[in-house]
C-alpha cells in the first residue's frame, strides 16, 4: 500500500523523524523521543503535524440546524467564531466518530442567509464521517466540501504557545478564547487559527496552505517549538484523559458510558439520532463506565488488558501508559458501573499476573 503523505512529510524526514503508517498515512511517531517531546510540551512548547486529520467544510442554509440531529450536544449555543467538542452518534447510541464543530459564518455574520461550518475529524474515521454526513444530509442543500487533502494543519501547544506564534500572527492571540477561532494572517498569509488542541495545554491549531504551513512549521522549530510526533501526542493526550477514537471510544460505546455525559444536553435539543437510548441509560444507569486507572506499581496496564476483581474479570484497560509528567503507570479502562467509584482497589492482569490498581480522578494531569 502506497502511503500518503502531508505536505510537511518531507521537513519531518529531514528533521530525522522516525516515520511511521498511521490510517493510512505516512507520519513521524518521533524526534527526538517521546519522553523528549512529552516533556517539551508540557514545559515550553510542542509542534505538531496533523494534517492528516479530516477537514470538512459544510456550506448552505441551516448547517448547525442539520448537525443538530447528528450529535447530542447543543449547536446553537455556538455563536460564529465559536466551537465544540461533540460526537456522532448511530442509532444505538454508539460513537461514530469524535470531532469538533467551528461555527465560521452565521447568516447574520454572512449577509446570505448561509452558515459555513468547518469539522476537525479523526483521520482513521475520515473516509466513514464523510459517508455518514453525505447520507445524514442528503437533501438538505448543504455542501460539504473535503479538504483532507488539500489543506495543512499544524498544531503548537505548550505554555509558551501563544508567545511563540503571535510575533507571526496579525491576531492579537490574547483576544482568542479557549475553542475561538478565526481567520487571520500567519506570516502575512490567510491561515484559519484555532485554540484547541489535543494535550492538556494551551494551544492552537493553524490550518493553512501547504507552503504557509511549511514555512511557519520552520520558523516556529527556529524560534524555539520542538517538533512532536504521534508517540508524545498519545503519552499527552493520555495524561488529560481525552479518549482516543478506535481504543477508548468506538461504535459500540456511549458518550454517557465513556464519561462524555457534558456532552449530551437532552433538555436544550430536540431530537438526535440515538437519543431514545441515551435517555433511556440515563433513567436506568449504564452498565459499565470508563475510568481513570494508577497502578500502584510500574507494571504498565496495555490496551486489552482484563481488569480484575476479586478473582472475577470486570472490565478491560483501552489505553495505558508510564506518565512522563506523573512518572506513573496510568490507563483509562471500561469497568462494570458499581466498581467505577474513586478509590475503587481493583487489579489488572499484566502478563498473566494480577498487579494493583486504584480507580483515580481524571484528568490525571491538569495544567496550571
Amino acid at each position: 500500500m502506497t502511503l500518503l503523505q502531508t505536505p510537511l512529510y518531507s521537513a519531518c524526514v529531514e528533521q530525522k523523524a522516525r516515520m511511521t503508517e498511521f490510517a493510512g498515512w505516512s507520519m513521524p511517531v518521533q524526534f527526538s523521543g517521546i519522553k523528549q517531546e512529552h516533556q517539551a510540551v508540557r514545559q515550553r512548547a510542542g509542534l505538531f503535524d496533523i494534517s492528516h486529520m479530516g477537514k470538512f467544510e459544510l456550506r448552505g442554509p441551516g448547517v448547525i440546524a442539520a448537525l443538530q440531529t447528528l450529535v447530542p450536544s447543543n449547536l446553537g449555543r455556538l455563536t460564529q467564531g465559536q466551537a465544540q467538542y461533540t460526537v456522532l452518534l448511530n442509532p444505538k447510541g454508539g460513537i461514530v466518530d469524535d470531532l469538533i464543530v467551528y461555527l465560521k459564518s452565521s447568516p447574520a455574520g454572512s449577509g446570505t442567509g448561509l452558515e459555513t461550518v468547518a469539522l476537525i475529524v479523526n483521520a482513521a474515521t475520515t473516509d466513514k464521517d464523510k459517508t455518514w454526513l453525505l447520507e445524514h444530509l442528503a437533501g438538505t442543500g448543504i455542501e460539504l466540501v473535503d479538504e483532507s487533502r488539500d489543506r495543512a494543519l499544524i498544531s503548537i501547544q505548550g505554555p509558551a504557545a501563544a508567545a511563540l506564534l503571535q510575533p507571526h500572527a496579525a491576531l492579537d492571540l490574547n483576544a482568542l478564547g479557549r475553542f475561538a477561532h478565526r481567520d487571520t494572517a500567519l506570516l502575512g498569509q490567510l491561515a484559519w487559527v484555532a485554540r484547541t488542541g489535543y494535550t492538556g495545554e494551551d494551544g492552537f491549531e493553524i490550518m493553512t496552505d501547504p507552503d504557509i504551513a511549511l514555512a511557519l512549521w520552520q520558523t516556529l522549530i527556529e524560534t524555539g517549538a520542538a517538533p512532536c510526533g504521534l508517540g508524545a501526542r498519545d503519552t499527552l493526550r493520555l495524561e488529560a484523559a481525552m479518549a482516543l477514537y478506535g481504543q477508548d471510544i468506538d461504535d459500540t460505546t456511549s458518550p454517557l458510558e465513556a464519561g462524555l455525559g457534558w456532552l449530551v444536553h437532552l433538555d436544550e435539543k430536540g431530537d438526535f439520532i440515538g437519543r431514545s437510548v441515551l435517555e433511556q441509560q440515563r433513567a436506568e444507569g449504564v452498565s459499565h463506565r470508563l475510568v481513570g486507572l494508577a497502578m500502584a506499581g510500574r507494571h504498565i496496564a496495555r490496551h486489552d488488558y482484563p481488569v480484575i476483581y476479586q478473582g472475577d474479570r470486570v472490565g478491560t484497560v483501552t489505553s495505558g501508559t508510564l506518565a512522563p509528567t506523573l512518572n506513573i503507570p496510568i490507563a483509562l479502562a471500561y469497568v462494570a458501573a458499581p466498581l467505577a467509584k474513586v478509590g475503587q482497589a481493583l487489579e489488572v492482569e499484566v502478563r498473566g499476573e494480577p498487579q494493583a490498581a486504584t480507580v483515580v480522578k481524571r484528568p490525571f494531569y491538569r495544567a496550571k
